[in-house]
């Protein structure tokens, strides 16, 4: 059981979010702490009954850290946890999972109307001073969405409310579950992960929106991208390695699609000499999909409905991982 509320301390491990001053504003009575490297969640984890903590976390914490009781995860992703070892400590873990559903979602589809809608040329051409004329080539002018097909490959929170943004454009969803069973929800079409294949040869726009597990991982290779139409658009905001990052490079490169939208990448910062930098037809957003200015109000949300949970004594946690 965790201590009481007058008795606990939570510590905030984070190198940029401002956990503890959103935190403050609830007056909640807890004790608080914040860190914002490595090198200070080593120093303060001892002290901490629960933490709040995503990319700042490494397992051997586990062993400094006897009061800890609890760990909430600030993001969705929870894959650098090693569950067996917060098991054997009897630390749980609950995920932020549909924390950024909507700011995910809307981010997507941004992506989607800004490809449609050449919007990063229309900026580099700005900053040319460059006005472009008006264009002859029917394949070479900005589109609608009307009636366009999207796949969306992750109808969960995420994908699930993507969908409904994309019917408000008349668009054709076509939405890939692990567990088609889950339900639809606005999609006009649902099919298991397997039926991907023969899906996208069809698709306009594939959006991912799925999480990184072993099925998904590479799921987008040579194959995927050699079977969609060359003007077909590919839209990530689920994890860089559900994209063969080289394969979509090549694809980029030779025109196999008419271009992508990337919010996530195999390595982060995306290296320098990366070659997504210059693929033609990239259109970059530095993992910020879910970055919005309420996104640490609801984390502290799920925060607190799983330490009231764990005060009354409830079995399960919202978005209980362990």
């Amino acid at each position: 059981m965790l201590p009481a509320a007058g008795q606990m301390t939570i510590c905030f491990a984070h190198v940029a979010y401002q956990m503890q001053a959103r935190f403050a504003l609830r007056q909640a009575g807890i004790n608080s702490i914040e860190v914002r490297d490595r090198a200070g969640l080593e120093a303060g984890i001892g002290q901490a009954d629960v933490l709040v903590v995503s990319g700042l976390w490494r397992n051997e914490l586990a062993e400094m850290a006897p009061r800890l009781k609890f760990i909430q995860s600030i993001g969705a992703g929870t894959d650098q946890f090693d569950r067996d070892v917060l098991r054997g400590r009897g630390i749980r873990l609950a995920s932020a999972a549909g924390v950024n559903a909507r700011a995910v979602s809307e981010h997507a589809m941004s992506l989607i109307l800004a490809l449609a809608r050449r919007l990063p040329e229309a900026r580099d051409n700005q900053g040319k001073k460059f006005w472009r004329g008006m264009i002859g080539d029917l394949g070479q002018r900005e589109d609608e969405l009307q009636g366009k097909t999207l796949v969306i490959v992750g109808l969960g929170k995420i994908g699930g409310r993507l969908a409904q943004i994309a019917k408000a454009f008349d668009m054709r969803v076509i939405g890939v579950r692990r567990d088609p069973a889950g339900g639809k929800g606005a999609a006009d079409e649902v099919h298991a992960l397997a039926a991907l294949p023969g899906l996208l040869p069809a698709a306009d726009f594939v959006a991912l929106t799925c999480p990184l597990t072993p099925e998904t991982t590479n799921l987008i290779d040579a194959a995927a991208l050699t079977a969609m139409r060359p003007s077909a658009y590919l839209v990530n905001c689920a994890r860089g390695r559900v994209v063969d990052e080289p394969a979509l490079v090549a694809a980029l490169q030779a025109g196999t699609i008419a271009g992508a939208g990337i919010d996530v990448t195999w390595e982060e910062p995306l290296p320098a000499e990366s070659p997504l930098w210059d693929a033609p037809n990239a259109f970059i957003t530095p993992h910020t999909a879910g970055e919005t200015r309420r996104y640490e109000d609801n984390v502290l949300d799920i925060l607190m409905e799983n330490l009231a949970r764990q005060w009354r004594g409830d079995a399960a946690l919202l978005n209980q991982v362990v």
